[in-house]
């Protein structure tokens, strides 16, 4: 028998005094909000169609193995749940992670797909700066064996076309390999049981100065002061093309096997970007390290620029608003036979653009439309309502978006002060005279000019009017 939790059933409710909110680091949306999210992901999805992704979708819970050891420091991140009748769960803390479970589990080899789903993480939240606990992620990803960097190529031109589309200012693209990172740790004598701690710290210099990364790998990661100088003069290092021709002329690296791959694919990357026509926004920057242990190959990050005189305080604080990169390998470790499926993505932060958007819009003063409504049917007198159901009837069928006032004989003025307060651009008119007629009053509500309508041809004049 299924009894009632604790405090349900039995005439009990919140504890008296206690404060009704959400749980730390989430929060409820409200219309406005709920209607500025559905137009930024619009736009998003748009663009993941656009260069051809099919969608799925994957539970929001994993088993708890499918997760753990794929994300290096981060894993205490996950959250993870009590033993559910045998299992040990977890909620999926990305949206890769399961991509990859879901290619193996189904034995998929060739997909390109887009993901928009809510993750979690037992982060600490900086709600002000876009960080929550449970958000959105939108995920592009490429599986299969194609040629080199044309997949990579894409996902930063996919990068360059949201955020322009957006228009949320100057932003950079900043991209680096993971072997060249290895290769430039090797060559400085680190061990490569330190490789993946060592890229953890090395990841927060874009945060930090050189001197507090020096010394995180020497206090805590247990590096000579030595070694550390000599990873500084490389990861120190951005730029363009010149930079990895610099690199593949370094005596060091290109003695490096995995280093001199690398570079040679990133050189190959920038050709594919220059005809795309967007290398001015890239730059190659070998402090990028991205701390999750899955990416094999190209990483990439997009970080919005400080603005001078811009709406939005502290712009510099939002952070990376896109990453991703190679994950040649993930696959591979669900696979019972090993078999790997080369993959390429980006994730889009879209939490983090969502509140430059929501600062942007209180800024402005802009009045954000919740509904989609394109007519209010409405009556000038009483005992209309018959009226009203009949007509907003024949509007639904025809695929009007319409909506009227849920009272028997509202006033005209009141109708009218609804369409004003909710944005709604027309209301189509019906009283004693308009029904002997057989017309119907159309009225803009924004000029206020009026015009009588054949009732059959109604519902084409307001798509004739609305609809691009």
């Amino acid at each position: 028998m299924l009894r009632p939790p604790p405090g349900q059933g039995q005439g009990q409710g919140r504890a008296v005094g206690s404060v009704l909110k959400t749980p730390k680091g989430t929060r409820d949306h409200p219309p406005v909000q709920a209607a500025l999210r559905e137009r930024l992901l619009g736009s998003v999805v748009a663009c993941f169609k656009r260069h051809g992704a099919a969608a799925i979708d994957t539970p929001v819970l994993e088993l708890r193995e499918t997760l753990m050891g794929k994300y290096g420091d981060n894993a205490k991140l996950i959250y993870e749940l009590q033993d559910q009748g045998g299992e040990m769960l977890a909620l999926r803390y990305d949206l890769t992670v399961p991509f990859a479970r879901y290619l193996a589990m189904n034995k998929i080899t060739n997909i390109k797909r887009y993901h928009v789903a809510k993750v979690y993480r037992r982060d600490n939240p900086a709600t002000t700066r876009g960080r929550y606990r449970e958000f959105y992620q939108c995920d592009f990803d490429i599986a299969g064996q194609f040629d080199p960097m044309l997949p990579d190529a894409e996902c930063l031109k996919i990068v360059h076309e949201i955020l322009s589309d957006l228009q949320l200012g100057d932003f950079l693209i900043k991209v680096n390999d993971r072997r060249i990172l290895n290769g430039v740790l090797a060559v400085c004598g680190i061990p490569e049981s330190k490789f993946i701690t060592t890229c953890s710290t090395i990841d927060k210099l874009d945060k930090v100065p050189w001197e507090e990364v020096k010394n995180e790998m020497v206090g805590e990661k247990g590096l000579s002061p030595e070694a550390a100088d000599r990873i500084g003069e490389y990861v120190q290092l951005h730029g363009g093309l010149d930079l990895i021709e610099q690199l593949l002329q370094d005596p060091k690296l290109s003695q490096n096997k995995l280093a001199k791959e690398g570079l040679g694919d990133m050189k190959l990357l920038f050709e594919y970007l220059t005809l795309f026509g967007i290398t001015g926004k890239i730059s190659f920057d070998l402090s990028l390290a991205r701390g999750l242990d899955y990416y094999t190959g190209v990483i990439f990050e997009a970080v919005l620029l400080q603005q001078e005189n811009d709406h939005v305080e502290d712009l510099v604080g939002i952070g990376s608003v896109a990453g991703g990169g190679r994950y040649d390998g993930l696959v591979g470790m669900f696979d019972p036979k090993g078999r790997k499926v080369p993959c390429v993505g980006v994730s889009i932060g879209i939490e983090r653009i969502f509140s430059i958007l929501e600062q942007r819009v209180k800024a402005s003063g802009e009045k954000v439309r919740t509904t989609e409504t394109q007519v209010l049917v409405a009556t000038p007198q009483k005992r209309l309502l018959s009226a009203r159901l009949k007509l907003i009837s024949e509007l639904w069928d025809a695929g009007i978006k319409a909506e009227m006032l849920y009272k028997k004989d509202p006033t005209l003025l009141k109708q009218l002060q609804y369409c004003e307060n909710m944005g709604i651009p027309l209301a189509a008119i019906i009283g004693e005279q308009e029904l002997s007629d057989g017309v119907v009053k159309l009225r803009d509500v924004a000029t206020r000019v009026e015009v009588d309508i054949p009732r059959e041809g109604l519902a084409d004049e307001i798509r004739r009017r609305l609809e691009p």
